[in-house]
């Protein structure tokens, strides 16, 4: 397995996780399954590379055109988000599984008026999309780290605490005065720049985007990747993706196998430890921390002795 290889599935790890840190926010913290991610995806991938196949950037500075990525990753994930709130509208006050079903034929909806918009190269996709110095690993890394730390911001702050009461028990959080629509709101706009940023990095990786790209397979197996590394664990989210990525990967060699054992896999998981791999908790260095300082000190008072 040779390093650009791996890196590779790094970077396409990188930017699984971003789809799947909005869908924790989503499902784990809130509690709204959605069926309909790989939309957002594609909105976000096919914003961004329209920008960066179509747009002139003659107005930047010769040594700024390294922004127009950024530019195109952000435009993308502000369409999806606003996108997002026209269909939060529409689908919030569902319940259950009628939002997710809502949500599944969005995601399938989005994908048809791809295959049949001529602009966007309809079925057969759009092409020539940039890839040189956009999504490479170290970008990959730093934009989630960045989104690793504003979602871990957000779940401490009132507003995550407010959409977890909302999880455990939406009735008790609308009686004690929480604002459940407008919190299951921010939770979908949120999930959807996440992923909208997301689809735009996969665009510009693979330098291609199809509307076949964004089927209902997708949003499934992102949606399995949260329920996969725990619900309401945004260490499980990472460990989760990384997992997942990098297993189909590992079994190729076994080509039509590869897959069976893959959902196999997945599917003993859910059996033997069905609140997932973190199962809610969070992955924390505090403990390594306190017992490299108590054998520090313990060290030093043997010294002095």
């Amino acid at each position: 397995m040779s390093l650009d290889y791996v890196v590779g599935i790094l970077i396409l790890s990188g930017i699984n996780l971003m789809t799947v840190l909005g869908l924790s926010l989503l499902t784990g913290f809130t509690g709204m399954f959605s069926f309909g991610h790989a939309g957002f995806m594609a909105i976000g991938a096919y914003v961004a590379a329209s920008i960066t196949t179509k747009m002139n950037f003659s107005f930047l500075p010769e040594s700024m055109l390294w922004m127009q990525f950024y530019i195109a990753l952000a435009a993308g994930g502000i369409t999806a988000m606003i996108v997002s709130l026209f269909i939060g509208r529409l689908t919030l006050n569902l319940k259950g599984d009628y939002f997710c079903i809502a949500t599944l034929g969005f995601g399938e909806a989005i994908r048809l008026i791809l295959d049949n918009v001529q602009y966007f190269g309809g079925a057969r996709g759009l092409s020539g999309i940039p890839t040189g110095d956009t999504t490479t690993l170290p970008n990959v890394i730093i934009i989630n780290i960045i989104a690793i730390f504003a979602l871990v911001s957000i779940i401490k702050s009132r507003h995550g605490r407010n959409m977890v009461a909302i999880r455990e028990e939406e009735l008790a959080a609308q009686t004690i005065g929480i604002d459940v629509f407008k919190y299951k709101m921010t939770a979908l706009a949120i999930s959807a720049l996440y992923a909208g940023i997301s689809g735009g990095m996969m665009a510009h990786y693979l330098g291609y985007i199809q509307p076949i790209m964004f089927k209902l397979v997708k949003s499934t197996e992102l949606t399995i990747i949260v329920i996969f590394g725990g619900l309401g664990s945004v260490s499980g989210s990472v460990i989760g993706t990384m997992l997942l990525t990098f297993l189909p990967e590992v079994l190729r060699s076994f080509y039509n196998w590869r897959l069976v054992i893959y959902g196999a896999a997945v599917i003993l998981i859910m059996i033997t430890r069905p609140q997932g791999l973190m199962g809610g908790k969070e992955f924390s260095l505090k403990p390594v921390v306190r017992f490299v300082r108590d054998r520090a000190n313990k060290a030093k008072e043997e010294v002095k002795s």
